[in-house]
């Protein structure tokens, strides 16, 4: 028969269920397992103060809220993110420690080194895509003269030894986008690689680098404060957080649409469950009005999905980074 606790204790978690926001099901199952029971570090493999640092950060809040525990960032930048992401792949895969991985680490970096530490297909679990965001051509207002994108080109060919552009690493979809845009403008261009847009963009006030063709979230406050003067952004259709910037073929330079995205990952061998509730919970986070107004308001676009997603997107853009990697010439030890 059933008992007068059993009744009372379904009545209870009914009542829980119908609460609105509340989901119980993915995160039942791992806390079944006692997960979590203490912080989980989140490898952001870039400084402090770029996009994927910051948009990081916003999810980490959200995933404490979600979870009851702290979700901490550990930033270890360095070799195109693959340090971080190194990591990453080789700590124990008990569902304490994610990782922000990004296009690069997806798509590009297996081209550009020659030696790879860790294998994006075996040594990694894609849990959920987070974001995407364009990159957007932006010089220095205070040294470069130029107020649109053809004005800089011809700008860039009366200059007798070219113009330098920035990037937070070779081979990431900065360095890659300067090396298309060069090519494609026909202006010598001489590449000055940084640890991130930390770096980067002093480097651009003080008129030491002419242009970037960075992810667009680092760069919002500069381009608000009027210090730097976007040109274009490297996404299909204008940004709705830019409106009033032109896409690269509004502004005169066809075929070239480019945009960075990332996924949570964990280490292979992480239990199935944990994955499921931390995919759930960045697909619901995804979907918070709120947050998707705090991502447009940094640049980019909140994204939730399936671990199948991440995986298929990946796959479909290695030919092309391929391409232009070789194209490019670039490589990396």
């Amino acid at each position: 028969m059933t008992t007068r606790r059993q009744i009372l204790q379904g009545a209870a978690l009914s009542a829980l269920a119908a609460l609105p926001g509340l989901s119980l099901l993915a995160p039942r199952s791992a806390r079944a397992a006692g997960w979590p029971d203490k912080p989980v570090k989140i490898v952001v493999p870039y400084p402090a103060g770029g996009s994927t640092d910051v948009l990081s950060r916003i999810l980490a809040e959200e995933l404490k809220v979600k979870f009851g525990q702290p979700f901490l960032i550990d930033n270890r930048a360095g070799a195109g993110g693959n340090i971080g992401i190194d990591a990453v792949a080789k700590s124990t895969p008990d569902g304490y420690t994610l990782g922000a991985a990004t296009i690069g680490h997806f798509s590009i970096n297996q081209y550009l080194y020659s030696k790879m530490t860790w294998d994006a297909d075996k040594d990694l679990l894609p849990v959920s895509m987070t974001w995407e965001l364009p990159n957007v051509a932006v010089v220095p207002a205070d040294h470069v003269p130029a107020t649109t994108l053809k004005d800089f080109i011809a700008w860039a060919k009366t200059r007798p030894n070219g113009i330098s552009y920035g990037s937070p690493g070779i081979g990431t979809t900065p360095h890659l986008s300067g090396v298309l845009f060069c090519q494609r403008a026909g202006v010598k261009g001489e590449h000055v690689p940084f640890r991130g847009a930390a770096q980067t963009i002093p480097a651009m006030l003080s008129g030491d680098v002419h242009i970037a063709v960075d992810n667009l979230a680092s760069y919002i406050p500069f381009i608000n404060s009027g210090k730097l003067r976007a040109l274009a952004v490297t996404s299909a259709e204008r940004w709705p957080s830019m409106p009033d910037i032109p896409t690269m073929a509004q502004a005169g330079m066809n075929d070239f649409v480019v945009t960075s995205w990332a996924a949570f990952v964990v280490p292979a061998g992480t239990p199935k469950e944990i994955v499921a509730a931390l995919s759930s919970a960045l697909q619901e986070i995804s979907k918070k009005p709120e947050i998707q107004q705090k991502f447009l308001t940094t640049g980019a676009k909140s994204l939730g999905s399936t671990p199948e997603v991440v995986t298929a997107r990946g796959q479909k853009e290695r030919p092309m980074w391929k391409s232009v990697i070789e194209s490019s010439g670039a490589r990396q030890d």
